[in-house]
């Protein structure tokens, strides 16, 4: 089976890359390739057991969602992001459960609940990237990362205890409330009490390499610590991610950069493999529900429903949850604001596009009940989910550039705002540095090391500085290797201080962490290259 997985995986990361380069809608594209193909006669069925893809491919997923987000954007806007990623998951699972159960009575209640909280998490991904393109607000998509990322834990934790419900799974907690409230808090413990443990470790590691390493390691561990406990091993994982990405700013230069590149990179692997998988599987799901006797007319019926109600429930709550904030909020725009504008509430209640959560959640239904009978409508499940994914992302994904260019968003009181933050951060990592180089000048005995530093300060150019103290100086080989050792060193130094400085600005609230972030990830750039010019020419 691994040859076949893996020309799957080439196959639609291939299929990716064309879609980037024709702006295409990647998942789209990949999740109709995926079922077309599937229909050529002869193909082998490469299905995975399901605890592969919960312990496998969702972890990582997960984790990667949380670095890069700013801790600070998500405590200044945390009502709108527990508003959409919490209650609203919640109402969309019972409300899509209820009519689903009403609508497709062949399924029962206890199975159109799962099958509701596996498609109750839409994917920000796609509208965050559209979003950012076209210029949304950075509240708007400040709010939708965080939603993404709370929203997935939420709706897999109430997908773990359906699922337990209807597998007769045995529990340390047989209610159902409990064992979701025992699975949240758990989970949360096991991640926060791993993630400090893991960093705990990484201070104590000089390889990046080894560092990195075990940053990837984490949410396996999360995950399967968790679940061995019978918590919710998503919410360990996002919890993990969360303590060590607030410390991130602790580790070396190379480890931050390495890390962005992992996980960016297991982002675009993992994400292509699943909607390629399931893609894959459509032709075989539709004939095991056919088997089980459900009618093409009925599975086509129970999708138009669910997809229907899945729309509209976020439509209806972000909408009108908008309405009555605005009457009882009213006021000018704030950084920490809690309400949106009208047309900032109608693209927010148009970015319900399901993606690679859904997709894998219903890979992870499990086959057999605990009794060893077959899990009652799997396929039934996975054809419908599948069938929602597909319905949101040509709906939605489809129509909202039009829609974000149509209403105009701007939003000049934050951009000037941000720009003010961002200013703030360059303003006080130069000032630092300066005073920094300032004070390396006054200690400096050595006539090369005061002079270097004199170049450096004068010149306030990170790598230009270096340059020009090598140019400099023309006493010899000798005094020019002195002088670039020098100026490297010197740049260290300020950049350490440049680094500690906006740090403790971050964490005592005086510039927004957006802002910070920035700039820290240009001084890892700046410390990359003082190191990459300072190592041995061969």
């Amino acid at each position: 089976m691994l040859p076949h997985l893996l020309l799957v995986l080439v196959g639609a990361l291939a299929l990716t890359i064309v879609s980037v380069r024709r702006g295409w809608q990647a998942p789209l594209v990949l999740a109709v390739c995926g079922a077309a193909v599937s229909f050529v006669p002869g193909l082998p069925r490469l299905e995975l057991p399901p605890d592969v893809i919960l312990s496998v491919v969702l972890p990582p997923l997960l984790f990667s969602t949380t670095t890069g987000f700013s801790w600070r954007g998500f405590l200044r806007r945390w009502r709108s992001i527990t508003d959409l990623g919490v209650l609203l998951v919640v109402v969309t699972t019972a409300v899509v459960g209820a009519v689903a159960a009403y609508a497709v009575p062949w399924l029962g209640l206890g199975t159109a609940l799962v099958l509701a909280a596996v498609v109750s998490p839409p994917d920000a991904v796609t509208a965050v990237a559209i979003g950012g393109r076209l210029g949304l607000p950075t509240r708007v998509l400040t709010t939708l990362k965080g939603e993404s990322l709370v929203n997935d834990a939420a709706a897999l934790t109430l997908f773990s205890t359906a699922t337990a419900a209807v597998a007769g799974t045995e529990t340390v907690v047989e209610d159902p409330v409990l064992f979701f409230l025992f699975e949240a808090a758990g989970g949360i413990l096991v991640g926060a009490v791993l993630g400090r443990v893991v960093h705990l470790v990484r201070t104590r590691l000089r390889n990046p390499a080894n560092m990195t390493a075990l940053a990837v390691l984490t949410p396996f561990t999360a995950y399967a610590v968790a679940e061995a406990l019978e918590t919710s091993g998503v919410l360990a994982v996002v919890a993990a991610g969360f303590a060590l990405s607030r410390r991130s700013v602790r580790t070396v230069y190379a480890t931050r950069i390495s890390e962005r590149e992992v996980w960016n990179l297991l982002d675009v692997l993992l994400e292509a493999f699943v909607f390629a998988y399931l893609g894959l599987q459509f032709r075989f799901l539709l004939e095991d529900a056919l088997a089980e006797g459900t009618r093409p007319a009925q599975l086509l019926g129970a999708a138009l429903v669910v997809l229907t109600a899945v729309v509209v429930v976020r439509v209806a709550w972000v909408l009108g949850g908008g309405v009555l904030m605005r009457r009882v909020l009213r006021g000018r725009f704030s950084p920490g604001g809690r309400h949106f504008t009208l047309r900032e509430d109608v693209v927010i209640a148009w970015t319900g596009m399901r993606g690679v959560v859904t997709l894998a959640a219903a890979a992870g239904i499990p086959a057999t009940t605990s009794t060893g009978e077959p899990f009652p409508h799997r396929a039934d499940l996975q054809v419908l989910a599948f069938a929602v994914a597909v319905g949101t992302l040509l709906l939605q994904g489809a129509t909202l550039p039009a829609l974000i260019r149509r209403l105009h968003l701007e939003a000049p009181e934050e951009r000037e705002w941000l720009d003010g933050q961002r200013r703030l951060a360059r303003e006080l990592s130069w000032s630092t540095g300066r005073a920094e180089l300032r004070a390396a000048h006054d200690e400096a005995d050595d006539p090369v090391q005061r002079h270097v530093a004199e170049l450096v300060l004068r010149r306030a150019e990170q790598l230009a500085a270096l340059r020009s103290a090598e140019d400099a100086e023309q006493e010899g080989a000798s005094a020019g290797r002195r002088a670039a050792e020098t100026g490297v060193a010197l740049r260290r130094r300020m950049i350490r201080a440049q680094r500690a400085a906006l740090v403790a600005a971050q964490e005592e609230g005086r510039i927004a962490e957006e802002a910070v972030g920035e700039t820290l990830e240009q001084l890892d750039l700046d410390e990359a290259a003082l190191s990459h010019r300072s190592s041995p020419r061969l």
